[in-house]
């Protein structure tokens, strides 16, 4: 069966593809957006239900380092719809923001399904058309796109495509990676998905993983290397994960793809010197026990002192200056990642050398890439989303300004 042909297809229905889908739609080109789910914006409302961290408030130099290796790479699209234009362009459609303490930027209403109930709905009066439970499968002989549907096989005749497929992190949310097989087969380079954002595992002993899994780690500071933040964190069965973590996972994962593990430390109390800390051990504690202790002259408890005892050796517990140094660079070792359907996001993907200034495919003229599914990463904060955003609207202007091309030869 071959469906009634589209002007431009658009592949995905998530944030990138949305934004690819309005940009064009504003140059009055037909739209029609295609998703493997039964609605749109799996990903984007699960995200955004305890709060949609829209985009970061920090100053544009500084926010574009976030991208690591590939900030002058994205440079450009993100200057053309940065921190300000998507705020601007929420506000636009109803929605109103503000900067949280941590210079996070959230809607008013903190959840992301009035922000996206509001976009559908100018995108469908511009008339873009939605197309749900279509599974991208790759083209045909005569080059028409396939899609698996409930009825069967559906073949679909478009200008140009845009796809904004995502990585493959939460797969059941439709981000799969499926389509790299039909991507590289098409002769596009993708470097190979892998996790960002994401937790790690660390052989923890059954009594300490039975004990404290779940627990959050508040107050500490992470250190890999030279590079160090604080942050929170939360220890699971199979190791450790949460924001700070995930701050750190691209080194972490790096390390162990590099040396086959990853070392680094927990500072437990960050805000005081190892001076400090050493005096407040060395104080007198009669009767009491190492435990109390440590909890009375140092607020340490729980989870805190659940690691000591499971990293520091008994001689260095009785010993004030060495358990100071413990409790200022907990020494752990991780030897994997999280699987990449657990990760918050995904690194690797089409790489940018295989696409051109418009996020056109130079092996496959008339195909764009957009979002997630590109080769970059960043870590969470609204850089992920900004990114997407700003890379969908690149891809959509760069299939207009490539069918007028086009019309104008």
């Amino acid at each position: 069966m071959t469906d009634t042909p589209t002007t431009v297809a658009v592949i995905g229905a998530g944030p990138a593809g949305l934004m690819a889908a309005e940009a064009l739609a504003d140059r009055g080109i037909a739209v029609q957006v295609f998703d493997a789910m039964p609605s749109v914006g799996r990903k984007f409302l699960l995200a955004g239900k305890g709060g949609l961290n829209l985009t970061h408030s920090e100053a544009r130099p500084a926010f574009i380092e976030r991208y690591g290796e590939r900030a002058a790479t994205l440079r450009p699209w993100i200057e053309r719809f940065d921190a300000d234009a998507l705020r601007a362009w929420a506000q636009g459609l109803g929605i109103s923001t503000f900067v949280g303490s941590s210079g996070r930027v959230f809607p008013a209403e903190m959840k992301a399904a009035p922000l996206l109930r509001a976009w559908l709905h100018r995108l469908r009066t511009q008339g873009v058309r939605f197309s749900m439970r279509h599974r991208w499968l790759g083209w045909g002989d005569a080059g028409a796109l396939r899609f698996a549907t409930p009825e069967g096989e559906v073949s679909i005749a478009a200008a140009a495509t845009v796809l904004a497929l995502g990585g493959a992190s939460w797969p059941k949310l439709g981000s799969d990676g499926s389509w790299v097989p039909p991507l590289q087969t098409a002769g596009i380079d993708i470097a190979p998905l892998r996790p960002s954002n994401c937790g790690f595992d660390i052989a923890w002993s059954e009594y300490f993983s039975q004990r404290h899994a779940g627990a959050p780690l508040k107050g500490v500071a992470i250190a890999v290397g030279d590079w160090q933040q604080a942050g929170e964190c939360v220890v699971t069965a199979t190791g450790i994960e949460g924001s700070l973590v995930y701050a750190a996972s691209s080194r972490l994962r790096d390390a162990i793809e590099r040396d086959g593990a990853a070392e680094f430390t927990l500072d437990l109390l960050p805000q005081r010197s190892l001076d400090w800390v050493t005096r407040e051990l060395a104080h007198p504690r009669g009767p009491r026990s190492l435990a109390t202790h440590l909890k009375s002259r140092l607020a340490i408890s729980g989870v805190k002192a659940g690691l000591l005892w499971e990293r520091v050796p008994k001689a260095e517990q009785a010993d004030p200056a060495a358990l100071a140094a413990r409790i200022k660079a907990l020494p752990l070792r991780t030897t994997a990642p999280r699987p990449v359907a657990e990760a918050i996001s995904t690194a690797g993907g089409v790489r940018f050398e295989a696409l051109d200034e418009h996020l056109m495919a130079r092996a496959a003229p008339g195909l764009f890439c957009a979002g997630e599914m590109l080769d970059w990463e960043a870590p969470t904060g609204g850089y992920l989303l900004t990114a997407c955003c700003a890379t969908g609207r690149a891809a959509g202007l760069g299939a207009a300004d490539w069918l007028a091309s086009r019309r104008a030869g």
